[in-house]
Parts: structure tokens; sequence; C-alpha cells
């Protein structure tokens, strides 16, 4: 497990850069395919090639076959498979900590004397960091699980093309240097199918998975466009429904003019009194 520590440590960083699917990604991602690789299936396969018996005594037959039989290990496989699977998580981390440090630094500008004047603002993170995935890192994101959706259907099938998802006990062999068709038999086979299909039903959740939080994402972004959309056009058609400060100042211009008239009008009425009771005055005193 230790050779496994240097990427859970990259993919645990991941886990407050992601949706909730995806830190429901990772955690079987760790649980179910590093840990149970790590700690049982290579133990399995430990005697593979050790184990694999043919009958026959022609000298370099049993490795031939080997060979021609599993081209690549299971263990192995499953490794390459894992790697290939996490690479595009670990770009998009790379992204999301490059758009962190780009907003740090625009905060610690704005915090020095004159960065009052500058007209960007950070878009994507907050005062502590937390990530919101939109614009370009959803994009981003979208892009790495497409391209995990490509690899882990690829691996899935490659797989089955390969070994098939049964390991049956006897593999019959005819290639050089075998004398004849020889058989060959494989140690412990119930057991290593037992994995094959365990290893295979966790990708296959994996790939679910990564297909649930694409379309979580995509049904998210369009809610939010129609939310939007619908704000805008009830903001146009009814100025009452402004909001934030531009309904605020067209309430307060309302309420000014209105004051202002009030006085006016008294204003002009007063005015119209005084001018009739100097009249009413002079006209007693003749």
């Amino acid at each position: 497990m230790g050779d496994w520590g240097f990427l859970s440590t990259l993919l645990d960083k991941v886990q407050s850069h992601s949706t909730v699917i995806g830190k429901i990604w990772m955690s079987v991602l760790f649980l179910f395919r590093i840990m149970v690789l790590g700690a049982g299936a290579e133990n399995v396969w430990g005697d593979e090639q050790s184990g694999f018996l043919c009958n026959t005594q022609q000298p370099g037959c049993e490795n031939v076959c080997y060979d021609w039989i599993f081209p690549i290990s299971h263990i192995r496989f499953w490794v390459m498979q894992i790697i290939f699977v996490s690479t595009p998580t670990l770009v998009y981390l790379g992204h999301a900590v490059h758009v962190i440090h780009q907003e740090n630094k625009m905060r610690e500008r704005m915090l020095s004397p004159g960065g009052s004047r500058l007209n960007k603002m950070p878009k994507y993170t907050d005062e502590k960091g937390k990530v919101t995935i939109k614009g370009n890192l959803l994009g981003s994101y979208l892009t790495q699980l497409i391209v995990k959706i490509i690899i882990e259907s690829a691996f899935i099938i490659g797989q089955y093309y390969l070994y098939g998802f049964i390991m049956v006990p006897m593999f019959p062999c005819s290639k050089k240097p075998c004398p004849f068709t020889v058989e060959c038999y494989m140690s412990r086979p119930t057991e290593k199918t037992i994995f094959i299909i365990f290893m295979l039903v966790v990708a296959c959740v994996s790939l679910l998975l990564n297909f649930i939080e694409v379309f979580y994402l995509l049904c998210t972004r369009v809610r939010c466009g129609s939310r939007r959309h619908t704000h805008k056009i009830t903001s146009a058609e009814n100025p009452a429904s402004l909001s934030g400060t531009k309904r605020q100042t067209i309430e307060d211009a309302l309420m000014q003019n209105k004051m202002n008239i009030e006085m006016e009008n008294s204003q002009s009425m007063g005015g119209s009194m005084d001018g009739a009771k100097e009249e009413k005055r002079l006209l007693s005193g003749h």
C-alpha cells in the first residue's frame, strides 16, 4: 500500500474541489479499488506463473503458453486502469490549483494600496479558498469526466477481450515449441474469478457515477441558466421586479420626486393665502 501513498495524497486534494458525486467516486476508488488491490488481489495472484502448469516436459512450452493466455497479468492491468482513470482527475486538480493561486494573488493586489481600482474580481473562489465549479472550471471538470468515461469503458472492454470475465481452470495451448496441443492449468481459478468479477463490478459502479455526475452538472447548469433568463424577462417587463440596487435606486428617486412636488404645492398654497390676507387688510383700512 505504500506504493499508492503519493497517488492517494494527490487524489485526496481533489475532494474539496469536486461535487458530492465526485467525492463518492473518490471513496469508491480508494476503498474498493486501491485498498482491495493492495490488500487482497496481490496475494491471490502471487503464485500466478509458478502455479501455471502444463502436461509437457518440453522446455519453454509453459512460458510461451502463459504469455499467450495472459499477455499482461490481471494485477498490472488493474494498476494501469487505476492510474489511467485517475490521470484526468489529477489534470483537473492542477487547473483548480492554478485558478486558486491566481485568485489569491488577485486578492492580495486588491488589498494593496491602489488595489481598489482593479476591475476584475475573484470569480471561482471565496476568501476561504472554496472553489465554485462554473465557467472554465466547469468545462475542465466535464472534460475530465468524459475522458474518464472513455478510459473506463476501454479498460472494461479490453479486459473482456484479453481474458474474459471467468477464469477457467484449463487452457489448451498449441504454440511452439510445444510438441502438440498441451493442457495448461491455473491455480485457484474460482478465487481469481471472484476477484475478477468484483473488480469488474467496481469499475462499472465508477463508470455509472461518472455518467450521473455529468448529467447532474448539465442539469444544474441548464436550471441555473433558465432561472437567469426568466429573471431577465421579468425584470424587463415589470420594473417593480428589478432586484438589488437598481430597484432601490428607482424607489428612492420616485419618493424624492413625490416629496419635491408636495413641498412646491405647499409653498404655492402658503403664498396665495398670505396675499389674500394682505389684500383683505388693505381693503378694511380704506
